[in-house]
């Protein structure tokens, strides 16, 4: 079993930032793509960035190009942490934040129904 323990969220002004950490454990975490999805109030999930396996592939939603950088950190094979840095926030960042594992190795797809581990989530709030 995979486990998810995400952290990092909170409350920025419009133009801080933010830096989002997940925490990936068990199974064969290593060769697994992580990502991150959004949900705000009364919209459907979005994936913001994805990373696959190796880190030498990442995904951005159109939104957040320029704003947001994913990174991981592989160095060791049991645990690997993902980091979702965020600038330049915009009160439409605000959303709850998940932690995604894609078994496939890729987390570049935009179907919440292709990915297979889920974090607790965790709240993103920016004001204006």
């Amino acid at each position: 079993q995979v486990e998810l323990v995400e952290s990092g969220g909170g409350l920025a002004q419009a133009g801080g930032s933010l830096r989002l950490s997940c925490v990936a454990s068990g199974g064969r975490i290593s060769e697994y793509g992580i990502g991150w999805f959004r949900q705000a109030p009364g919209k459907g999930r979005l994936l913001v960035a994805g990373i696959n396996w190796s880190g030498s592939t990442t995904y951005y939603a159109d939104s957040v190009k320029g704003r947001f950088t994913i990174s991981r950190d592989n160095a060791e094979i049991t645990v690997n942490t993902v980091f979702l840095q965020m600038d330049n926030l915009k009160p439409e960042d605000t959303a709850e934040y998940y932690c995604v594992v894609d078994l496939t190795g890729w987390a570049r797809q935009s179907s919440p129904n292709e990915y297979d581990y889920w974090g607790r989530g965790i709240q993103v709030t920016v004001s204006s």
